[in-house]
């Protein structure tokens, strides 16, 4: 079953946070004392939700108590109209989560920039976090060119869908950026889609995602990087948009990094090929375990 939880952030912004757990037992079977088992924090990417983390929570909730969040300006969190979503903001909110809801030590897993998220978490909060999983982030800055492109990129989103079939056609077909019919991808954004008075369009706000974008594409964070201390898997999609030389730069300058590729997969790694990370990703889990 999967439980929603409200958790405040910074500056108050509410959050909705995800428990997903087998069913509830009955209540005299319930413990008394909080959940004793190791957590993890999942920390899904710029325009992502909270359920793209669901297959990978599944199995994750075995042996281990999982929460997934709705960043701010995402799925069911709040969106304040002037944020901020700022690099300081999103880091707040996830060490909030993390002390609100008693996590530490917590095993960080986070894609795109919730992987930026959670090892700035860990290098400025070393004691609230065990392991870190960086899935398809890279620490080099962008550059303003990527963020024009994406600029003109939401500009051609043809809005509102009229259903949200056209949508998944559009963004896993139709989509200018798409060199071939990606299904997977249509699939990823088709589940940001809500239906609308006049069509289907994206749960969250397109300026605010530029916003958020704008705070982390103009600089590295290769310092920030090095100072996570902790056991760290830096996962990159065959395809994704972590290059291999970056990924093992990556690992070179953390102090207890690793690696792990995903054939087959390409920026969303965790939603194309949850089977395959999962085998990347219980090795590096089982190592942390047994080193704690």
């Amino acid at each position: 079953m999967v439980q929603r939880i409200d958790v405040t952030g910074a500056d108050g912004v509410r959050l909705a946070a995800w428990e997903f757990r087998e069913a509830d037992p009955a209540p005299a079977a319930r413990p008394a004392s909080p959940d004793p088992r190791p957590a993890v924090l999942l920390l899904h990417g710029l325009m992502g939700r909270a359920f793209h983390w669901s297959g990978t929570a599944r199995w994750l909730g075995e042996h281990r108590r999982v929460i997934a969040v709705d960043q701010r300006g995402h799925g069911q969190s709040d969106r304040p109209p002037h944020g901020p979503y700022t690099r300081e903001a999103f880091v707040a909110d996830a060490e909030a989560v993390v002390e609100q809801l008693g996590l530490a030590p917590v095993t960080l897993i986070g894609h795109s920039m919730g992987a930026l998220t959670a090892w700035q978490l860990a290098a400025r909060r070393p004691d609230l976090v065990e392991a870190v999983v960086i899935c398809d982030m890279r620490a080099s800055a962008l550059g303003e060119a990527s963020q024009q492109e994406w600029a003109d990129w939401f500009h051609r989103w043809p809005l509102p869908f009229p259903t949200q079939d056209a949508a998944r056609r559009w963004f896993g077909e139709d989509d200018p950026r798409v060199e071939r019919p990606d299904p997977g991808r249509g699939a990823f954004f088709a589940e940001v889609m809500h239906e609308a008075p006049d069509g289907w369009r994206p749960l969250f706000s397109r300026r605010q995602m530029l916003t958020a974008r704008e705070t982390w594409v103009h600089d590295a964070h290769w310092e920030e990087l090095a100072q996570v201390r902790c056991p760290t898997l830096v996962v990159r999609g065959l395809d994704g948009e972590l290059g291999r030389a970056e990924a093992q730069e990556m690992v070179r300058v953390l102090p207890a990094g690793q690696y792990a590729e995903i054939p087959d997969a390409g920026h969303y790694v965790h939603y194309d090929q949850p089977a395959a990370l999962r085998a990347a990703l219980e090795p590096f889990l089982e190592g942390v375990k047994a080193g704690a």
